[in-house]
């Protein structure tokens, strides 16, 4: 099985999971996302590639961040340490950017890491606004640089600069140069701070 298709069957598996875990319904799920109850089954059944933006509004009305969907099922015997080959890279179907998930899989914590590489004039837009569950999230360029619209508000980020956030309105990262841009992303989540008026 390619790396691909195994984090294809990945995702399946951990979205139905979640939502499992939820007590939501297909229906349910898609009433509260805004993604059709079609494009849910077939992402469950491992038989759609969906966009970031997509699995960012199913994680969201999920009550996680976008990073747990790749992450393996928290297990108080998994290890601490997160070894380069065993951290799980995906790859953005409509972008093209890559996502590796650099924290031990299933290690309990409170902190997610996430190494990006947003391509030369790529653009990923996260509409999902209020979530589930309060998340927070500081990036941290590693090199390139990048534009980051926070609501109506824009940031232009260069190498070893650090912008901290709630995610609680949409998000737009924008590569405006011709050289790839990396950074990393460190996530918690509170789920007793989520929005009451989620939609």
């Amino acid at each position: 099985m390619s790396e691909t298709q195994d984090i294809s069957t990945h995702l399946a598996t951990r979205l139905r999971d979640l939502r499992a875990e939820a007590g939501m319904t297909l229906d349910g799920l898609a009433e509260r996302t805004g993604v059709s109850r079609s494009m849910i089954s077939l992402i469950e059944r491992g038989e759609s590639s969906p966009t970031a933006a997509v699995l960012d509004r199913l994680a969201a009305g999920l009550g996680v961040t976008l990073a747990s969907l790749f992450a393996r099922q928290e297990s108080v015997a998994a290890s601490p340490l997160s070894r380069r080959e065993d951290q799980p890279v995906w790859r953005d179907p409509e972008s093209g950017y890559t996502r590796r998930n650099l924290s031990a899989p299933g290690f309990p914590s409170p902190i997610e890491l996430v190494e990006v590489v947003l391509p030369p004039s790529a653009r990923v837009a996260y509409d999902t606004g209020q979530r589930a569950a309060a998340v927070h999230q500081q990036i941290w360029i590693v090199e390139g640089a990048i534009a980051l619209t926070l609501g109506e508000e824009t940031y232009r980020l260069g190498t070893g600069d650090c912008l901290s956030m709630r995610l609680d309105q949409p998000i737009i990262f924008r590569n405006l140069t011709d050289t790839p841009a990396r950074y990393v992303v460190a996530l918690a989540t509170d789920p007793r701070a989520g929005s009451s008026s989620y939609r």
